[in-house]
């Protein structure tokens, strides 16, 4: 059974900056690897708080070079390899986060030093975590245009996270099949802007994807309080079933798939 943590929920610069929802990103453990996929400000403390390992983690996965996205992932670089004494772990980024940018060098060579490997995809790379769990590398339309999502294959079907994207053609296709679909919503209806997702966005990109089940993350500060009722009309729309995310939320995917609000 795959189990899925939202760390935090909250994205885009103000929701980050006031912390209107944490910005820990999402804890992924399926049977052997636990995964923690865009690691922002507050991750390591929300993990903990959570009663999550960090010395424990195998591969940290981050989207793009963003702080909403990045901004822990150094000190869990540490944890993970128990303060450099140990050469394990995984960390999987775009090209900006691993070679860094005009703009930004979120990852430190001593950091990357650390783990047992650091490798840099592109859209459409294919790659795999401890021998078995096969990952995608998506395409992203965003200000960092090397983004990239992610879609994970694991023992009960796969998860798909669509990272920071605007909505294009060709960008549900990479998501075919997923059982469950992370959808990075930082705007509501009516409330479109560029690079971003909104509700309805969201609501076509769901439709074409049609996974067994929805999720609604990196809520930005107009998302936030409307969270809820956007997912309702979401699914009314598309026939998906789809909730808004909330801190700490943890989603269990087995034979069914079982939400559990903190």
């Amino acid at each position: 059974m795959a189990k899925l943590t939202f760390i935090g929920t909250g994205g885009g610069r103000f929701a980050t900056i006031l912390q209107k929802r944490s910005t820990g990103g999402i804890y992924i453990a399926d049977r052997g690897i636990l995964i923690h996929l865009d690691p922002g400000p507050g991750a390591l403390v929300r993990m903990i708080d959570a009663g999550l390992d960090p010395t424990q983690t195998d591969a940290i996965l981050v989207s793009h070079c963003h702080p909403d996205h990045y901004n822990d992932a150094e000190i869990l670089m540490e944890a993970m390899t128990m303060g450099g004494k140990h050469r394990r772990g995984v960390v999987v980024g775009s090209q900006s986060v691993l070679n860094g940018s005009t703009d930004y060098r979120p990852l430190s060579n001593y950091h990357l030093s650390l783990v047992r490997e650091a490798k840099a995809v592109r859209p459409g790379d294919e790659f795999t975590l401890k021998e078995w769990y096969k990952v995608k590398a998506t395409p992203t339309r965003h200000s960092d245009e090397t983004g990239v999502g992610f879609k994970l294959h694991l023992n009960n079907g796969i998860i798909s996270y669509t990272g920071d994207t605007e909505y294009f053609e060709g960008l549900a296709r990479p998501h075919q099949g997923a059982r469950i679909l992370v959808v990075c919503m930082t705007r509501p209806r009516g409330m479109r802007i560029p690079f971003h997702l909104s509700a309805e966005d969201a609501v076509q990109l769901i439709q074409e994807v049609q996974p067994e089940f929805a999720i609604l993350t990196h809520l930005g500060m107009k998302a936030i309080p409307l969270a809820a009722e956007q997912a309702t009309w979401i699914t009314e729309q598309t026939g998906v079933t789809t909730i808004a995310a909330k801190d700490s939320m943890r989603i269990y995917a087995g034979d069914t798939i079982e939400v559990k609000r903190k």
